[in-house]
């Protein structure tokens, strides 16, 4: 091969006549062998350099690979047997969730004026973690709904339009008993979706003029997290880091409202800022920015202004988003709510939960008009006006 520094030399050292014979046969030798260029000498580098980069690649593959216990040959008969369930946790959490006023479609399904509705999306997502519902009718007798309250781990405040009379008298009645349930030890979790939280905040601000008007009808949306969040022991908590990052970067929620809170005026009120922190933010159409998710700082009650239960069960209206990562969202959420349902300490009879279940009423479908819910649960009771 030749060298820089051979041609480069500056003496010339003297022929010997005695190395004549041996120098012509070594240039003879020399001529026959063919030179080593430089692209080959490369070559000759690159080939076990690429055979290493393989040999590390494999490894890293085989490690990425989900590797089972029998595959290893270190499975271990003793360890099929399953763990006793843990003796804190109630394996057959119920749901109670709270009826609106009306049918859910306008008055095409029933136009009694004391008719209520649950949307069959709230009773899925509920039923998708694993709990069951008995639907807390709100315009029964008192007496006979705060029985049922007494047979639930939880509830859920759906969304709506109602702000006034019955319906928001009930409502506060219901979270002023939550409240005393969990002050009195019995770890009782709320739900409050869009109508839910609004009316939350007028109950807890002692202001039912503190809602502001937001355009965010009909909009998928991300949501923004306020600096420094601690998600710990909310909501979010359980989250996958891939998809809470995506909360921020895709439309993954939907937002069907007219009204809400800014973060300026919830920390404003005293009453509010004591009893919650705010998790997420949202921007409207007008770029207007409310408080999108709340958290109570002592209680397990959470305030959504969007609809999580949606995403995986309703289609009617065009901007739901229904994507993996959307439906991720929906199930997260709903396995959340049922989780912390399941560290009640109310235990009811069996009896009593199975007369009131959801399942002894029949849903009915309203999605062909194309818009508003695809079921709806629809209850009528008899005039209240004497009681």
């Amino acid at each position: 091969m030749p060298s820089n520094f051979l041609t480069n030399s500056t003496s010339t050292p003297t022929p010997d006549p005695s190395d004549s014979a041996s120098s012509s046969s070594d240039a003879q030798s020399a001529a026959a062998s063919p030179k080593t260029t430089p692209a080959e000498m490369w070559s000759y580098l690159w080939i076990p350099f690429l055979i290493s980069l393989s040999k590390e690649l494999s490894l890293a593959k085989a490690q990425s690979t989900i590797v089972l216990s029998s595959q290893l040959g270190t499975s271990d008969s003793s360890s099929t047997k399953c763990a006793a369930p843990d003796p804190k946790l109630n394996y057959r959490p119920v749901i109670g969730i709270l009826s609106h006023p009306g049918d859910g479609a306008s008055g095409r399904l029933s136009n009694a004026s004391t008719a209520s509705y649950i949307a069959a999306s709230y009773v899925k997502f509920v039923e998708s973690a694993g709990a069951r519902v008995i639907p807390l009718i709100y315009n029964e007798p008192r007496d006979i709904l705060f029985q049922k309250l007494d047979l639930v781990n939880g509830v859920l405040f759906t969304g709506g339009w109602a702000k006034r009379g019955l319906y928001y008298d009930v409502v506060e009645r219901i979270f002023q008993k939550i409240i005393e349930k969990n002050d009195a030890g019995d770890h009782f979790p709320l739900y409050a979706i869009c109508l839910g939280f609004e009316l939350l905040t007028m109950i807890i601000s002692k202001n039912k003029k503190i809602l502001e008007s937001f355009s965010a009808v009909d909009v998928a949306s991300t949501l923004q997290f306020t600096e420094n969040t601690i998600i710990e022991g909310t909501v979010f908590q359980r989250f996958p880091p891939d998809l809470l990052r995506k909360l921020s970067t895709d439309c993954l929620v939907m937002q069907n409202h007219k009204y809400g809170i800014s973060p300026e005026r919830l920390m404003e009120n005293e009453n509010l800022s004591s009893f919650f922190k705010i998790l997420t933010t949202c921007t409207d159409e007008d770029d207007k920015v409310y408080v999108s998710t709340a958290h109570a700082y002592n209680y397990p009650v959470t305030a959504f202004q969007y609809h999580p239960e949606k995403n995986a069960f309703e289609w009617g209206l065009p901007m739901i988003p229904h994507s993996e990562d959307a439906i991720q969202v929906t199930q997260h959420v709903a396995n959340f709510l049922v989780s912390e349902a399941r560290k009640s300490l109310n235990r009811p009879p069996v009896g009593q939960v199975l007369d009131n279940l959801i399942y002894n009423y029949s849903p009915t479908f309203c999605g062909k008009a194309g818009k508003g819910y695809d079921e709806v649960y629809i209850f009528t009771q008899p005039s209240l006006a004497h009681l």
